[in-house]
């Protein structure tokens, strides 16, 4: 089963999103750069609007991620409350 993976600034603003892609992503493997985060996990990846939002404590767009994305692998499945990664065959 392949990887698929995202990476993002390392910033104040992505903490609570990193922390809630852990928390949905029980597989996810963090790798942490000086400038960078990158969040692999086998197969596929779900990120939910509500778990992001209880972990920086305001309403948040899925859209605001792509702010502070520097690059993703895989199929983009996304709506207004997930974001997801997956290799669809």
């Amino acid at each position: 089963m392949s990887n698929v993976f995202i990476a993002f600034q390392k910033n104040e603003e992505t903490r609570g999103i990193i922390e809630a892609i852990l928390e949905d992503n029980p597989n996810a493997v963090i790798n942490e750069q000086p400038a960078m985060v990158k969040i692999d996990v086998p197969g596929s990846m779900t990120i939910k609007r509500s778990t992001i939002e209880a972990k920086v404590g305001r309403t948040f767009d899925l859209q605001e991620m792509q702010i502070h994305l520097i690059t993703l692998s895989g199929h983009v499945d996304e709506t207004d409350e997930e974001f997801n990664l997956s290799w669809k065959h």
